[in-house]
């Protein structure tokens, strides 16, 4: 990367950078949750140019992609806050603010159906004792307004927290609430409970996902942030007494969901929530394969589900080597270029992703201005997300010609396979007309 910016060479990144956002960004790893080492002057380690850039270049971006250019869950978790909440006036600041640590990974999953409503807020991670002064900065800067119809409160911690952590949310003055659980599904039952007090109405849907299966169960992290559908737990061949209990409010007529295949949810499992509702199971035989197929799922009859099968999209990407980084992406379903979660390799598009992107890329008849475009959220420093990585992602999502043809018609595109794999293989396809060769 270092060699990348000494020559000048800006082929794919435009670095947006804006000084001061993360100037306290060594308190996180004091908490244990970033990178070791770290110069408590400068915020970097010694010697380390992405760490450097972690600091100085929070965000990169493409012309198809926006990476969160750190692969630390509490920096990142600030960095999409600032991206989604501006925080410049009453109409971009947040109602309130999520505190979940995210080595409770089911809770901080559970707890996103809290981001849309009631907080219209992101989630920031603390750990179990103390909160880093980075987030308690970006507290101080969403200044959250309250939630009306939630009797004021700016601030949710979530989980089994230390009690000093709420005592340090008070001494800044804002107005906080609770919801713990003594196990996972103990805890998604408290957050649909929650849920359904302030918005005064149980949702008739809900996901019901593996609490031992964190890349199966994670690509519900967006859809929840988006929409009021809670998740609820299971064990392969258990259901809890309390996911029963939260389904038994439905009355029989829940519209059950279950991600992920029977290697994480057994059939048998699957039989026993039909006494609660209508069941459909939401699978793919492996995560990445899984994530895929939640976002193209969509049932017409509830409007349940992402249904993205067409071009004019945006999607998140995580690296599954991090997949708490997603936690911190998930309020990139709930703004602007809404999201689901895709899941990807460091280096490249596993094959099947691949195949996905390639099958909603945008399509112009006549001129690129006609739209319509892609966009990805990329979540991760190169460690977990490599440039070349990036790259690929962003030449898929570009818009290409409907014929063929270049741009304005200058020549033909080309059949341009992909890189070979160092075994020598293309991956399983060809990626067909490169946008170079288009534009």
């Amino acid at each position: 990367m270092r060699k990348f910016i000494k020559a000048g060479i800006v082929s794919i990144a435009t670095v947006l950078a804006l000084s001061g956002c993360l100037n306290n960004s060594n308190n996180s790893s004091e908490d244990g949750m970033g990178s070791q080492g770290m110069d408590h002057q400068t915020g970097q380690a010694p010697g380390s140019a992405q760490n450097q850039l972690v600091t100085n270049t929070p965000w990169i971006a493409s012309k198809n992609t926006t990476r969160i250019n750190t692969s630390d869950p509490v920096e990142a978790a600030i960095l999409v806050s600032r991206t989604l909440w501006m925080a410049t006036s009453d109409d971009n600041r947040p109602g309130s603010v999520i505190l979940a640590n995210p080595e409770e990974w089911q809770t901080a999953l559970a707890a996103a159906d809290l981001i849309h409503h009631p907080s219209n807020g992101p989630v920031l991670f603390v750990n179990q004792e103390r909160i880093a002064d980075s987030t308690l900065n970006e507290l101080k800067r969403l200044n959250p307004k309250g939630v009306e119809m939630n009797n004021g409160i700016q601030v949710i911690l979530v989980g089994n927290l230390d009690p000093k952590v709420e005592e340090q949310v008070k001494r800044l003055g804002f107005k906080t609430d609770k919801i713990e659980g003594s196990n996972p599904a103990a805890v998604a039952k408290e957050f649909d409970a929650y849920y359904a007090k302030v918005a005064q109405e149980i949702p008739s849907s809900v996901i019901v996902g593996s609490m031992d299966s964190m890349e199966y169960t994670m690509p519900a992290v967006n859809w929840i942030s988006h929409m009021p559908e809670p998740l609820l737990y299971v064990k392969k061949d258990e259901i809890p007494q309390e996911t029963a209990g939260a389904l038994q409010t439905r009355e029989g007529k829940a519209n059950i969901y279950i991600l992920g295949p029977e290697s994480v949810i057994s059939a048998q499992v699957e039989e026993q929530l039909k006494q609660y509702g209508r069941v459909v199971r939401i699978a793919g035989n492996d995560p990445f394969e899984n994530a895929i197929a939640f976002a193209k799922y969509k049932d017409k009859g509830t409007d349940f589900g992402w249904g993205i099968t067409t071009p004019g999209h945006n999607f998140s990407f995580v690296s599954l080597d991090s997949p708490v980084l997603a936690l911190a992406a998930a309020p990139f379903s709930h703004l602007g270029k809404h999201a689901p979660l895709l899941w990807t390799s460091k280096d490249r598009m596993p094959d099947s992703v691949m195949s996905y992107v390639m099958s909603v890329r945008p399509k112009y008849k006549d001129s690129p201005t006609e739209g319509p475009y892609n966009h990805a959220w990329l979540t991760g420093s190169e460690d977990v997300i490599s440039l070349a990585a990036q790259g690929e992602i962003d030449s898929m999502l570009e818009i290409v010609s409907e014929s063929g043809e270049g741009h304005g018609g200058h020549g033909t595109a080309s059949e341009t396979p992909r890189p070979a794999n160092p075994d020598g293989g293309t991956g399983g396809h060809d990626s067909h007309n490169m946008p170079g060769m288009e534009h």
